[in-house]
């Protein structure tokens, strides 16, 4: 299937992403490595937003398991993990030389904006990245799901899921080396054969608005910026 370049993008990351080999927290290194590959993408012409996930430091349904917290306090502990992700983001970004605005679903005023749709969009009108902290500011919603919302609420004309390996397989390509990656699949193929793009939530939200997904190796330098100009990367996810 032929793709087509975009001009507003939402990009998810996960906390982990930003641990990097150090397991937990923050690594400035990764950091920095994220920072300059968004700001190759912002500098390409294109309007860039990002929704980063707080598994580096807390996931609130594991944590609820395992601890015996109460589920909703530590869905908001995991909110929390990713404002700072966010802020890490910010800092970095700013240093590789583009403006950045954080906008949190939970009010947190000293640090960060409130989200506002109306003035995210006007952010990435003027050239400003905007980076989604806190999910959705709501427990028992994944920032998979923000990520979603988000995108959809801006008008993104693709979500971008930044990862690990690069694309959809078959099976999983660590535990069988016969697994082949899928170049473009459509939403209904995805469900059916149980392929792990992200969360069932967040999936059918991108079946039901037609928002296309493409995951994508973000370890690979320069895939975003190949994602978003129309170039084969990773793997299309709808989009028909």
């Amino acid at each position: 299937m032929q793709r087509k370049p975009y001009h507003r993008v939402l990009i998810k990351l996960s906390g982990e992403a930003l641990a990097g080999d150090l397991g937990f927290g923050i690594d400035p290194e990764v950091a920095n490595y994220i920072a300059h590959e968004v700001v190759e993408v912002q500098e390409s012409g294109r309007e860039v937003a990002l929704v980063v996930g707080g598994g580096n430091f807390i996931r609130g349904e594991t944590f609820a398991e395992k601890g015996g917290l109460d589920r909703a306090v530590a869905d908001h502990m995991g909110m929390l993990g990713t404002l700072m992700n966010a802020l890490a983001l910010q800092s970095a970004i700013e240093k590789a030389g583009s403006y950045v605005r954080v906008q949190s679903a939970i009010a947190i005023s000293q640090v960060a904006e409130s989200f506002i749709r109306r003035r995210a969009i006007r952010h990435l009108e003027k050239n400003r990245v905007v980076v989604f902290a806190s999910g959705t500011g709501n427990p028992y919603f994944t920032t998979d799901t923000a990520a979603v919302l988000r995108a959809l609420e801006i008008e993104a004309e693709v979500l971008i899921k930044a990862t690990k390996v690069d694309g959809v397989y078959t099976k999983d390509p660590k535990k069988d080396h016969t697994a082949t990656r899928y170049e473009f699949i459509n939403y209904s193929d995805a469900i059916s054969k149980k392929l792990a793009v992200m969360d069932q939530t967040a999936f059918t939200m991108c079946q039901e608005h037609h928002m296309p997904v493409i995951v994508l190796d973000f370890n690979s330098p320069g895939s975003l910026l190949k994602a978003v100009t129309g170039q084969q990367v990773g793997t299309l996810v709808g989009g028909e």
